[in-house]
């Protein structure tokens, strides 16, 4: 089972490490869509809310603020609660 590691509400200093400012931001309306990452995956949510559940695994919501890392391989339905948008980088 591939799982999605989440930092909370990560500090000014950890995005400044990460240079999450220069990363591309992306943006999505309400909706509910599946997806397969081919490779990995970190993002920053800028703004919104976005409950992903891995196929065969448990849903975790993911807030404003928060650091997730989606590991290649895995399939899951995005349910984006309240419109998104997030910084991201594909490893």
């Amino acid at each position: 089972m591939h799982l999605i590691h989440i930092e909370r509400a990560i500090s000014a200093e950890r995005q400044t490490e990460l240079g999450i400012k220069r990363w591309p931001v992306w943006e999505k309306e309400v909706s509910t869509f599946p997806w397969t990452y081919n490779c990995s995956e970190i993002c920053l949510l800028i703004e919104g809310e976005v409950i992903v559940t891995p196929s065969g695994g448990e849903p975790v919501t993911i807030y404003a603020g928060d650091l997730a890392t989606f590991p290649a391989g895995m399939s899951c339905t995005w349910q984006i609660t309240a419109p998104l948008r997030k910084h991201y980088q594909f490893n």
